[in-house]
């Protein structure tokens, strides 16, 4: 990757808690320093770095030879649950002038510490990019809460493992915003080879301490259980008292209960013991030595489950502080660490032991990766990040506007040949339809009717449709009411009377419109002419499975077929005659004919209301319709409008 010439260097801020999290941001900012054509990198180093008691840990960052830009005092004292909280609230004070002056384009924080948080929660307030490293995995106590919490301020994420890389996407994240990358502190430990192990392996231990006859022990507090961890680290001590080996005790961290840890240390007499070594802080090249070399590693740091499984080391890990981090087969767990000769029992079956070695948290080669995806960095991309999530049903919403969008009616067709259901919503779109075939008798047609209803509802509460009403295709509806009649039976157009000596009609009259101009009224006349043998003509056929229906004589009709031109005017006339009735009687100013057959109907329509209505009805409009479905949504359309104008 070359850099354009006219772009800028990227600067990128590197904050720093203490001496875990520099072990894995170091190989980083070695990274970033050798290519200062692209970056130009400052450090922040605050937290524990700079507290005696904690080794003053600082110094190991200026004996690396980076220049610190700012040292920030944001420990509170006490070592308890409140200076935590302290401690957060004074970094959050004190960041933003830093921030301002540094003015990075993009803040490198690691891991899961309250010190990390607190950075983060700055640099996403004063809309400065993040990446984050050491995202998505788990481990077991308050830090899970913490890493994932950073996890959603941040912008860009580096992982360490595959199931880390999974557990960002799930947690709705980006995919193109995640690296996996592995560990960065992999990066030195799979390339240390230090043939003079044993000079630091006695400097720390003694003079008369060999290569892989000591442990390494490095416990801290649990700060969601303090009182249990407490007790657990005693009963390491004891185990390790009781072990006898030439033993190496680093300080707990700065967490809720490191003092009371310190203090059961000195009441154990471990600083004096001839058998341990009590140490603040050993610089991590020296560190990764004393591990790759130990007899064994106990304690709950995330060094054990981790870094040390590159060496094959065997790991004694205490308790649930990592409990649900990924391990190798070198890791014993001690889950329920209550007693002495549990843990005792645990040294005796791992002290000694040599295990593969494992690259579950990587292969050496995170940093190339790490830097290649930080020159991938678009600056011009909208530094509001976007969640991944996964699709969910439609929020159901209290919003007047939604309410009114879901607001929907049943509306029922009762066809010659079909019934039909439909829920249709008030955008007048049908959103579900229901089709049976028309029964014989009355009763059957009731009971159908009621269950396609019933159905029909079922399924609209499921489909967050609010069923306000049932509609029944068929009335007159006068400024937006419906006219019912004395008897609720008024509007059945299709029995106006057009010819006393008409065909027989289903209602027991004779002559109605229905009897000549409905689909079953051709339906009829065309399985006449079929058996007649006077329906087909060159150029039809029909199935010997298929039903003879009102179609086949439409298309008769077109290829010349005289009586089925005949029938069809006939069935025309009459309904311009009915229309002409309603002209007479409703005087409206617009006729629209509806359904498969309203094309066919229309010039003879036109033509009988030029020949027998009054002058004064004459100029009115007839169109056809070119709604799909227009019987179901006028049945609908007729509830919508009378119930939302009586609730809204």
């Amino acid at each position: 990757m070359e850099k354009k010439e006219n772009d800028r260097k990227l600067r990128v801020c590197v904050a720093t808690c203490n001496r875990a999290d520099y072990s894995k941001l170091a190989p980083i900012m070695f990274g970033i320093k050798m290519e200062p054509e692209f970056f130009e990198l400052d450090v922040v180093v605050l937290g524990s770095h700079l507290i005696d008691d904690y080794g003053n840990t600082y110094r190991m960052i200026e004996q690396d030879d980076f220049d610190i830009n700012t040292r920030l005092h944001t420990i509170v004292r006490g070592e308890d649950e409140a200076a935590m909280v302290e401690s957060v609230g004074l970094a959050l004070v004190k960041l933003p002038d830093v921030l301002n002056r540094l003015k990075p384009d993009i803040m490198i924080v690691h891991g899961d510490r309250f010190d990390a948080l607190a950075l983060a929660t700055s640099a996403a307030l004063m809309n400065i990019r993040i990446l984050h490293i050491e995202g998505g995995e788990v481990s077991g106590t308050i830090d899970d809460s913490i890493r994932h919490a950073i996890t959603k301020l941040a912008h860009y994420h580096v992982c360490c493992t595959r199931s880390a890389e999974q557990h960002l996407i799930s947690m709705c994240e980006d995919h193109d915003r995640i690296l996996l990358a592995g560990c960065p502190s992999y990066d030195k430990l799979l390339s240390a080879k230090n043939k003079d192990y044993m000079s630091i392996i006695r400097m720390w231990l003694g003079d008369d301490v060999k290569s892989k006859d000591y442990i390494v022990a490095l416990q801290h507090p649990v700060t969601t259980d303090i009182k249990h961890s407490l007790k657990m680290f005693e009963l390491t001590l004891d185990a390790l008292i009781s072990f006898n080996k030439r033993t190496l005790v680093l300080f707990p961290n700065i967490d809720a209960g490191s003092k009371e840890m310190v203090r059961v240390m000195r009441k154990k007499g471990i600083e004096h013991h001839p058998n341990f070594r009590a140490v603040k802080h050993v610089p991590f090249d020296q560190f990764i030595q004393l591990v790759a070399h130990a007899g064994c590693m106990i304690g709950n740091s995330s060094c054990g489950v981790r870094e040390v499984g590159a060496f094959g080391t065997p790991v004694i890990n205490l308790g649930t502080r990592q409990i649900g981090r990924e391990t190798g087969e070198n890791v014993l767990h001690v889950r329920d660490a209550d007693t002495q000769d549990k843990i005792l029992q645990a040294l005796h079956l791992q002290f000694g032991k040599q295990y593969p070695c494992s690259k579950i948290y990587g292969d050496g080669n995170a940093v190339p990766r790490i830097l290649k995806f930080l020159k991938s960095i678009d600056l011009q991309e909208p530094l509001q990040k976007k969640f991944c999530f996964p699709p969910v049903k439609d929020n159901i919403s209290q919003d007047i506007d939604h309410i009114l969008e879901t607001l929907s009616a049943l509306a029922v067709d009762l066809g010659g040949t079909n019934l039909r259901v439909a829920i249709v919503s008030m955008k007048g779109e049908i959103v579900k339809k229901y089709t049976q075939f028309n029964p014989k008798t009355y009763e059957e047609r009731i009971n159908l009717i009621l269950q396609m209803c019933v159905e029909a509802a079922a399924e609209a509460v499921k489909l967050n449709c609010r069923i306000l009403g049932v509609g029944i295709g068929g009335g007159i509806i006068h400024q937006h009411e419906l006219i019912h009649g004395s008897s609720f039976c008024a509007a059945e157009l299709g029995h106006i009377v057009v010819s006393l000596d008409g065909p027989d009609c289903s209602c027991g009259s004779h002559g109605c419109i229905e009897a000549y101009a409905s689909g079953m009224a051709l339906q009829r006349e065309a399985k006449k002419l079929h058996d007649e043998d006077q329906l087909l003509v060159e150029g039809m056929s029909v199935p010997k499975d298929e039903a003879v229906g009102a179609l086949h004589l439409i298309q008769a009709a077109k290829l010349g077929n005289a009586k089925a031109q005949s029938i069809l005017r006939t069935a025309g006339t009459a309904l311009g005659l009915a229309v002409v009735n309603i002209l007479h009687t409703m005087n409206p100013s617009l006729v629209i004919l509806s359904g498969v057959l309203a094309s066919h109907y229309i010039h003879t329509v036109k033509d009988v209301i030029r020949q027998q209505a009054l002058s004064s009805v004459q100029d009115v409009d007839v169109v056809v319709s070119d709604l799909v479905e227009p019987a179901l949504l006028g049945a609908a359309s007729m509830v919508l409008d009378y119930t939302t104008r009586r609730i809204y």
